[in-house]
């Protein structure tokens, strides 16, 4: 799927309004008492959202949290954690890396479906029903929020997502022409409204993209870049695009951002390549080209030079699914979000 000038959506995308990824689930669980599941399933991002009833989550390195009715929590992959009635209680099953549940030792399914979109441990009405949206995706370009994000968010019930999990708690239960589409808009509309209500009430923890995104100044060349990377973008055309003076965009920008609205371009560009030739028959000139690279020779060099590994060696690891792996630690954390304030 594409964003707004062809870029391929992401999570890191999630806080503007997009068309939807693909690499993403979305399902409803009912259950009662006692019960435990250990998620390992390698996922960069999760939501979690309590319909009735309550649940713990609990991730090594985080306390523990009791989220209830109307709570959504925000589980920042890969490492596993485990979703339970209590803290006490021990898992009894396993979803790993490719959406199975199994039994902890890998025999079985332990829990079945219970409906059109509902499994779980129990029929009817009654006990926790708990959505779960799962992103599926690795992308450099996600991995700015991600980088953002604690191993856990938890938004307590709010006004804004609240209508927005009525609908997908409908939507996810029943079948019917589209669901596919409405659901994935549906998860990303609930994912959006809990970071943004999350980023506004820790406003000291907010990373330098999300305050810029709502700069007067900043924020209109931001998404200029963003949206429009192929552009043949100058520190002077971008002023005049955003309206502002050159001096004034780059003293701003780089006060936001930590770097100049330049470079900053060319980590997005070669962030966005590292993307987009993971995308089966995408060639290096059409990425070159998508990505404001006059010839694929200057974007291989310039790819090359960023990340330390040419992009036929980036595609080669993709094949093996490791090609963002490969990448760790060598990008810089950026993000594209909208806040909707002006």
């Amino acid at each position: 799927m594409r964003g707004y000038g062809g870029e391929p959506w992401t999570p890191s995308r999630t806080c503007s309004p997009a068309p939807v990824p693909a690499g993403r689930s979305c399902c409803a669980a009912t259950w009662t008492p006692p019960w435990a599941l250990r998620v390992h399933d390698r996922a960069p991002l999760t939501v979690l959202a309590v319909v009735t009833g309550s649940a713990w989550v609990l991730r090594h390195g985080t306390a523990p949290q009791r989220i209830v009715s109307g709570d959504v929590a925000v589980v920042r992959g890969p490492d596993p954690y485990v979703v339970a009635d209590d803290p006490d209680t021990p898992p009894q099953a396993l979803i790993d890396v490719d959406q199975r549940c199994t039994t902890l030792d890998g025999v079985g399914v332990p829990l079945g479906w219970r409906g059109a979109g509902v499994w779980g441990n129990r029929d009817g009405d009654g006990g926790t029903q708990l959505l779960t949206g799962t992103y599926t995706e690795h992308g450099a370009l996600n991995r700015r929020l991600l980088d953002a994000l604690p191993a856990l968010v938890v938004l307590r019930a709010d006004a804004a997502t609240a209508p927005v999990l009525t609908w997908l708690t409908q939507e996810v239960t029943h079948h019917a022409p589209g669901q596919e589409a409405v659901l994935d808009r549906l998860l990303d509309l609930l994912l959006v409204t809990a970071l943004r209500a999350w980023f506004d009430t820790s406003r000291a923890t907010a990373p330098g993209w999300y305050t810029a995104a709502a700069d007067p100044v900043v924020g209109p060349a931001l998404r200029l870049l963003q949206d429009h990377p192929e552009h043949p973008w100058t520190i002077g055309s971008l002023a005049a695009a955003a309206a502002t003076s050159r001096a004034t965009l780059a003293r701003r920008f780089t006060a936001l951002l930590g770097r100049p609205p330049m470079g900053y371009l060319t980590t997005w560009r070669l962030d966005l390549a590292a993307d987009l030739l993971l995308e089966p028959g995408t060639t290096l000139t059409a990425v070159a080209r998508r990505v404001g690279y006059g010839s694929p020779y200057a974007l291989s060099a310039a790819f090359t030079r960023q990340f330390g590994i040419s992009p036929t060696q980036h595609r080669d690891a993709g094949t093996r699914g490791a090609g963002h792996e490969a990448l760790s630690g060598t990008t810089t954390h950026h993000a594209h979000v909208s806040t909707g304030r002006r």
